[in-house]
């Protein structure tokens, strides 16, 4: 899933970070906001290992859980725009710092709720805080990003990732020990507020003046948003295929036991993470076009290759060729959006809606197809909009003030990064 802190009255601050803090401040706020990102991954991780447990608990059938599982999406849809007026009000650093604790409080819930209506009433709070805590850090990353002069969205969401696979590893080890949910989200909850409440005083505070007008409650993304978002939506549909679907493929169309298919959801999200935490470097070296146009070849690639395997070798490399291609699209989808306009916290969480519900119909589409017609012919689907990132790829170009592909040259020169 793979995110305002700043509201979009607050003023763009100069290109150089001596401007504004020392170096050594910009790389404290730096690191405090990767550990956010940590963080808010964690509490994923924590609950989609216990999802089992919960729907044992409220007594729900798995269509029930289905109908559920759909309130996160809409709560955080409805939440996002949210976050820059409250950003406004109480400043990039206290608003996050609130809305973040919302989010890691907000995971005992689903745990708590004895049956259906009362669980899709938790998920929908549990959404909405995870929805107004993603706008808000991600718009600080752009931020921080932005006045250290070089790429870091791409290992901040890396970071996430981390977050979530910890938060899934000890989400497991607490299954395994057969510790009640309630206790296992309880304790993580507690946990992580006080994690995040102290990374959260290291990032940037960024403050309104008294005579800028507070962003609307409510609005309509900016169009520069909506063609940012349809990349985004690209690459968040073939995570979610990929991620949902990738051991179901292996396991019902090339016949592999569970063990292995299995070992491919994990395999593909190690190869996320990993592809995010390196990617600053690439992105910095060859630009942010040039990134994306070669993970949309790299993962129309993987997508052939997944169709066309009649072996498991040949799927697993495919879903591995997926999984680095699309790796850093969103991270440069939200860096993209929040440099696209006046109201960059608008265009951020207009682009965060659209990856939410990319990812929250991508599982479903696909089943829908296999349904019709096959599995494989479903991943013809997520093929195709793969290649979508190869042809979208121009719009997520950054501006000189980032260190891209021009290098310091660009930066320099004020020229903006080529295509």
């Amino acid at each position: 899933m793979p995110g305002p802190g700043v509201s979009d009255a607050t003023p763009h601050p100069p290109p150089h970070p001596s401007a504004h803090a020392p170096e050594t401040a910009l790389r404290r706020a730096r690191w405090s906001v990767a550990l956010v990102f940590l963080v808010h991954g964690a509490v994923t991780g924590n609950f989609a290992t216990r999802v089992p447990w919960i729907q044992d608990h409220a007594g729900i059938s798995a269509g029930q859980l289905g109908l559920a599982l759909a309130f996160p999406a809409i709560g955080a849809s409805l939440a996002m725009p949210l976050a820059g007026r409250i950003s406004h009000r109480l400043g990039a650093r206290t608003a996050l710092r609130g809305l973040l604790a919302l989010w890691t409080l907000a995971l005992i819930l689903p745990a708590l709720s004895p049956g259906l209506f009362t669980l899709c009433c938790a998920l929908l709070v549990y959404g909405a805080s995870a929805g107004m805590a993603d706008v808000a850090m991600n718009a600080l990353g752009v931020e921080t990003e932005e006045r250290l002069g070089r790429p870091i969205m791409s290992g901040l969401h890396g970071m996430w990732s981390v977050g979530a696979l910890l938060g899934s590893a000890a989400g497991t080890v607490a299954t395994h020990a057969g510790m009640d949910a309630r206790l296992h989200l309880g304790g993580a909850a507690l946990v992580l507020t006080v994690l995040g409440t102290v990374a959260c005083g290291g990032v940037l505070d960024l403050r309104s003046t008294p005579d800028e007008h507070p962003p609307p409650r409510f609005t309509l993304p900016p169009k520069s948003a909506l063609v940012i978002g349809a990349v985004g939506f690209c690459a968040m549909f073939a995570e979610g295929a990929s991620l949902d679907w990738s051991a179901v493929y292996l396991r019902d169309v090339l016949r592999t036991d569970a063990g292995l298919a299995a070992a491919s959801t994990t395999a593909f999200a190690c190869t996320m993470a990993a592809a995010r935490l390196a990617g600053d470097k690439v992105v910095a070296r060859f630009g942010a076009v040039r990134t994306v146009r070669a993970g949309g070849a790299l993962a129309t690639a993987g997508g052939l290759l997944v169709v066309a395997a009649r072996q498991p070798v040949m799927a697993l490399a495919g879903f591995a060729m997926i999984g680095l291609g699309i790796a850093l699209v969103v991270p440069l989808a939200f860096a993209a959006a929040g440099r696209s306009g006046p109201a960059p916290s608008q265009a951020i969480a207009g682009v965060a809606t659209i990856t939410y519900a990319s990812g929250l119909i991508a599982p479903s589409t696909i089943g829908g197809i296999a349904q019709a017609t096959s599995l494989t012919a479903s991943f013809v689907l997520v093929t195709v909009l793969a290649a979508g990132l190869i042809a979208g790829a121009r719009v997520l170009r950054l501006p000189s003030r980032t260190t891209t592909a021009g290098g310091a040259e660009a930066a320099a020169t004020g020229e903006p990064e080529r295509a």
